[in-house]
């Protein structure tokens, strides 16, 4: 007798999402996936990644990645999140006693880019960003509602936002002289002269009416 005659026959499978399995759905397969868009973000940049890649890379269906991210550019923006989280720390860098606060946020920023776990990823989104428009608009909104708004609000001084703008951006020019262009001497000077270099200048950004 036929396994068609039996009955035993595996049922034909169904199109459209994945079967739910332990492994396939659920929890642990969205954080597989949030990691495999980092890296893949991180290693191929905004361009060179796709949702198969990605979807690959975290051994799922692709539909399941659009189903917990959506698009391309909402997976983008949830994988820069991950990268970026260490960045967030900023405002609370910069809290509390206005003495010392431009050295503490520039102490704080050049610790994370001196850490080459967290800054091989940083490099590779701001190269994104650079090259891709998508990229740049998600990567800009990201800082301006988790980092400069919260820094903002912890800045008693005229113009809090302009300030905090003011402070990203001589860091954030510095950084890609540093560590993107490798420009000589800031691409080998020791991070503690930067810090003290700009500390000062930082201050007066964040604290000086």
């Amino acid at each position: 007798m036929t396994a068609a005659a039996s009955g035993s026959a595996t049922p034909p499978r169904k199109r459209g999402r994945p079967a739910r399995t332990s492994t396939s759905d659920g929890p642990a397969a969205r954080d597989r996936i949030l990691i495999a868009a980092r890296n893949e973000f991180a290693e191929r940049g905004y361009d060179k990644t796709s949702i198969r890649g990605i979807a690959k890379a975290a051994e799922v269906d692709p539909a399941l990645v659009h189903h917990y991210f959506g698009t391309k550019e909402q997976v983008f923006e949830a994988a820069i999140e991950l990268i970026f989280a260490p960045a967030m720390g900023v405002p609370d860098a910069v809290h509390g006693s206005r003495e010392g606060a431009g050295e503490r946020m520039a102490r704080y920023m050049f610790g994370i880019w001196e850490n080459p776990v967290s800054r091989l990823p940083l490099l590779a989104v701001m190269r994104s960003a650079l090259t891709n428009e998508t990229a740049a608009v998600v990567l800009r909104g990201m800082i301006e509602r988790r980092v400069l708004v919260r820094m903002a609000g912890e800045l008693d001084v005229p113009n809090p936002e302009f300030r905090a703008q003011l402070a990203a951006g001589h860091l954030i020019g510095i950084a890609m002289l540093r560590y993107v262009i490798r420009m000589e001497p800031m691409a080998s000077a020791e991070a503690d002269d930067i810090v003290a270099m700009v500390g000062p200048t930082l201050q007066r950004y964040l604290t000086e009416s």
